[in-house]
Formats: structure tokens, sequence, C-alpha cells
């Protein structure tokens, strides 16, 4: 059973600046709820109640996110906003979560390799921070069903668009069943006429202890990072790894205009926004 998870969210966002200067990426909303607030939620469905999340510099704001705000709180309640003040502790009461700080942006594999002392022995999930993805069933859930059937570590994989997967790590692999590979390879980031598929990691990965093992061989790429993929491909060679097919949609926020169609799409689900967010995009189409 997979128990536990880490959450990498150090990073700077240098896509979103200036938005990102003074906050997280990762306390971007979409709508009126951080993107990491989704990513928690995802790995609470899953049954997952102890989270650890790997943040640096200028990364306060997550960890306020998630404890109590006793002030807040008594603001709300003395004014009577029952369900703004239900919501706001619910949010800390989510799991157990723990905070480590990354010392160094060296990537994310090195942000992973900081959660080995709280991992211990066990298997665990890795959920990158500012990642959303919509699914019945929760992505990280169906990583965890392919790990209790094969013990194995397993990657969750997105097709997409050829001329794109020199933005990813891409897989080489044999489908054993329908959306079920046996991976054979990883490549970070292939030239277009290189890539061995179409098929990318998508943010979420089961992972046995042993992957610190293969992180500690892992030299620094370029810019002096270390890579996930670079040890994913050590650990392939002498043991078995899977990629899950996504069943679900990733959103894209990795940048400005995919952030944007986000919000908007999140907003139309609302019920208590969708009605006037519809009329307000028929308002503007009629101008355009």
């Amino acid at each position: 059973m997979i128990r536990k998870a880490v959450i990498p969210a150090a990073g700077f966002g240098t896509r979103f600046l200036p938005a990102t200067k003074s906050q997280p990426k990762e306390m971007l909303p979409i709508v009126d709820t951080p993107v990491i607030q989704y990513v928690v939620e995802e790995a609470v469905a899953a049954g997952i109640t102890d989270i650890l999340m790997i943040i640096g510099k200028g990364k306060r704001a997550i960890e306020e996110h998630f404890d109590r705000s006793f002030q807040l709180e008594a603001q709300l309640q003395e004014k009577g906003r029952k369900q703004e003040l239900k919501n706001l502790r619910h949010i800390s009461e989510l799991a157990d979560i723990h905070f480590v700080w990354q010392k160094e942006m060296k990537g994310l594999g090195d942000a992973i390799y900081c959660a080995r002392h709280h991992v211990n022995d066990e298997p665990f999930a890795v959920l990158l921070g500012d990642t959303v993805i919509e699914s019945k069933i929760p992505a990280i859930q169906q990583l965890i069903n392919v790990y209790q059937r094969y013990q194995d570590p397993v990657v969750l994989l997105e097709e997409v668009d050829r001329q794109r997967v020199s933005r990813y790590g891409v897989i080489s692999g044999e489908e054993i069943r329908s959306g079920l590979y046996l991976v054979n390879d990883f490549v970070e980031k292939p030239a277009v006429d290189k890539a061995p598929s179409n098929l990318v990691i998508a943010s979420r990965y089961i992972f046995t202890p042993g992957i610190f093992d293969y992180l500690e061989k892992t030299r620094p790429g370029k810019g002096g990072e270390i890579q996930i993929t670079d040890a994913m491909r050590l650990m392939v060679r002498e043991r078995a790894m899977y990629g899950k097919k996504l069943k679900g949609r990733r959103c894209d926020i990795g940048n400005k205009e995919g952030f944007v169609r986000t919000n908007i799409e999140f907003a139309l689900k609302r019920p208590d926004m969708s009605r006037e967010m519809k009329k307000f995009i028929r308002d503007l189409a009629k101008r355009l």
C-alpha cells in the first residue's frame, strides 16, 4: 500500500514572472484554489495521508496555506460565515503535511533525493506541485493500481503531438496491455526526429526506495541539475519499470496562455460562476 507522497515545489517559476517574484508558482490560483491544493487533494483522494513537500527560498506561502490561520478563522466565526470557515479548516485537515528545504536548486532529482529520510523503506508517490490533472480515477491512483499488481516503479504517461516531444522526458517501451507499457529507456527532451515515441512523462510517479541509490549515482547534467529521468535510465537497466497511459487530461498550466485557458475551463464548471461566465464569453466573442 502506498501511504506516503512527495511533492516537489522548490522551483522558481520564471515563466510566470513577475507574478512569481514574491509568491510560489504552485500558489497561483485556478479560479480561487491554489494549484498545489489540487495536487494534495489528488493524493488524498487516492488514500495517501502522509505528504512531504520539498520547498525552497520564497516558498513560505505554501507552508502557511496548509497551516491553520486562527485569526482569520476567528473573523469568519464572528461574522457567521460558516461555509468559508468550514472550507478554510478543511485545507489544514487534508493530510499530515511536512516540509523539507531543498538548499540548492539542483534539479528535480535532487529535490526527490531530499525525501529519502522521510520515505524510509517504503514505496512512495511523487506528484509535481505545479501540475493539475483532471480524471475520474485520480491520476496517482491509476499508478498505484499498477504498482499493486507488479510491485515495480510506475510512471504516468501522456500521448502528445510528436512536434512537442522535445519539451518532455520520453519513453521507449513495449505495450504489454492496453495503455500499459514495459519501459526499456527514457530520453530527456529529445529532438523530434530522434524521439523513440510520443509518450511523455506526465508529472506523476510511483517509486520504490531503490530510486535513491540511482540518484546517488546520477551526475549533474545541463545547468548542474540532477535529472530524475537520468536516474530512471539507470534503474530501468536493472529492474522492471512500467508506464501507465493517463486516463484523463493534464491541464496545460506550464505557460501563461494555458494557465488562462485552464482558469476559464474551471470557472465554466463552477455552479456559482458558469452562467455569468458563459454570458461573458458570448458577449466577448461578439466583440472580437
